[in-house]
């Protein structure tokens, strides 16, 4: 498959709880999950994102790995509808694991790249033990002939390591070279919390051995933008772009253009 071009802003796209989720809106129905999410994608594309990544983040409590199919024709629906509006890639991240899923809605729907949370090694999470499945995935990406860029979670949020912790370097390892993994991410240890700038530095330093693109997956915010990319490649950004900084509120387009000025001014001063 052709290289993996890295989009420095990644904003995301929150979707609210999907049909059979217990917090699903049925008077709302699905017009809202489709119209939300759409507005929230071009909220994000004219405030100068380079990529939106969806993700079923209203989903609570999630699925450990396998989906119900009803999950992945709902996302399909959504991913489809935004790959429409927006002129920009876009990313899909199927929580809490299911990379399966993940990568079926991204080739059908012609999206660029999925996240994937455990993408080699196991964690223990709030699901209980969640595995990766790289021997599956990346089979899965061959048999359907898809050049959709796989980008694995390295100690990935809201986890702990399963027995001795592994150090960094292995766990970058594991995930290119062993899990063929296109991008690494790298997160602080829960949703909107930063990472430590030297398990950053760690990670660009195991990841630039490999060539492999490194973003950061949690806690970007317009202040530490530049810190952050003074190290990774990209980042992906979401409660820093919703109205008051809260992750299940719209997407502020003011605040996307925030974190994008602030971005670029990074990428002009390297």
């Amino acid at each position: 498959m052709p290289p993996f071009d890295p989009p420095t802003v990644v904003g995301m796209v929150h979707l609210p709880p999907l049909p059979g989720a217990p917090d699903y809106d049925e008077d709302a129905g699905r017009d809202r999950i489709r119209s939300r999410a759409v507005s929230d994608a071009r909220a994000l594309a004219s405030g100068g994102c380079d990529a939106v990544m969806v993700e079923n983040f209203g989903d609570v409590p999630f699925y450990p790995d396998s989906v119900p199919k009803h999950v992945v024709a709902s996302m399909t629906d959504v991913v489809g509808r935004i790959g429409e509006e927006v002129d920009c890639p876009v990313g899909v991240n199927v929580l809490r694991n299911d990379a399966e899923a993940a990568l079926s809605v991204a080739s059908a729907t012609g999206a660029s790249f999925v996240r994937v949370n455990v993408h080699a090694g196991a964690r223990v999470t709030d699901q209980g033990v969640v595995e990766g499945r790289a021997h599956e995935t990346i089979r899965l990406r061959s048999r359907l002939a898809s050049d959709v860029a796989v980008l694995a979670d390295v100690g990935v949020k809201h986890s702990a390591p399963l027995g001795e912790r592994r150090s960094l370097d292995e766990s970058v390892d594991d995930v290119v070279t062993r899990g063929l993994a296109d991008g690494v991410v790298v997160s602080g240890r829960g949703t909107g919390h930063a990472v430590d700038e030297d398990r950053l530095a760690r990670a660009a330093r195991a990841c630039d051995r490999h060539d492999a693109p490194l973003f950061v997956g949690s806690g970007v915010t317009a202040d530490t933008v530049n810190e952050c990319l003074a190290h990774a490649d990209g980042v992906v950004v979401g409660t820093a772009l919703k109205v008051d900084g809260e992750t299940t509120n719209r997407v502020d387009e003011a605040r996307v253009r925030a974190v994008v000025e602030a971005a670029r001014a990074s990428e002009s001063e390297t």
